[in-house]
Formats: C-alpha cells, sequence, structure tokens
C-alpha cells in the first residue's frame, strides 16, 4: 500500500485571511495558530515575509 500524497493548498476551513497558514499548517500537521503566531513574529524581523505570504497566496492553489 501506498501513503496518500499530500498536497500543498489554501484551507479551505482554516483561515483568517488567504488560508495560506491553515493550508501550512495542514500540510505540515501543526496547528494552525501556531503556524500564524510564528509568521507574526517572523514580520517583526527585517526581511520580506509580507511578500512571501502574498506571493504564497498567488501560487498556492485552494483546496477544492
Amino acid at each position: 500500500m501506498t501513503a496518500p500524497t499530500r498536497r500543498l493548498t489554501r484551507s479551505y476551513d482554516d483561515k483568517w485571511i488567504a488560508g495560506v497558514c491553515g493550508g501550512l499548517a495542514e500540510y505540515l500537521g501543526w496547528n494552525a495558530n501556531i503556524v500564524r503566531l510564528l509568521f507574526v513574529l517572523s514580520c517583526l524581523l527585517p526581511g520580506p515575509q509580507f511578500l512571501i505570504y502574498v506571493a504564497l497566496w498567488l501560487l498556492i492553489p485552494k483546496k477544492g
């Protein structure tokens, strides 16, 4: 038997803005609130975190 393949998709059920953090949490098997907290904390550091979020919003397909 083969394991089901995992696909990275934006979450439809567990989303606040676009479902990116919820989708990443589902893919990694983490709690979505932890992923959101890590994203918010990363925004306190210098870097393109917000642009990366927008890019993931555009590139990751919506769960359908």
